[in-house]
């Protein structure tokens, strides 16, 4: 895993390659968002998600580099426990303390 701070220095880079991602919305949340992008200096709705997709992702690298999680996951793999086991339990704490 990347450390925040290389992972900070890499979405600075303004030409990093893309991939086009579908998603299925409600169109009254797609309205919403038209009219939010404006307000947040974005010029389409899809660039206020991608905003709004950066940001939620920033926060929650935050909380994964806070020094308690870092000692813990790394105790946790230490012992032996599976990647997998780890990233499901990390997710069920995320969401429970959202």
């Amino acid at each position: 895993m990347r450390s925040l701070s290389e992972k900070m220095v890499r979405r600075r880079q303004r030409n990093r390659p893309r991939t086009t991602v579908s998603l299925r919305l409600p169109v009254d949340i797609v309205e919403d968002l038209t009219e939010m992008a404006p307000v947040w200096g974005c010029g389409s709705f899809e660039a206020l998600i991608r905003l709004y997709i950066s940001e939620g992702l920033r926060n929650d690298e935050a909380k994964m580099e806070e020094p308690e999680v870092r000692v813990l996951l790394e105790s946790l793999k230490r012992d032996g426990v599976a990647d997998e086991v780890i990233a499901e339990r990390l997710a069920e704490t995320m969401q429970r303390s959202a």
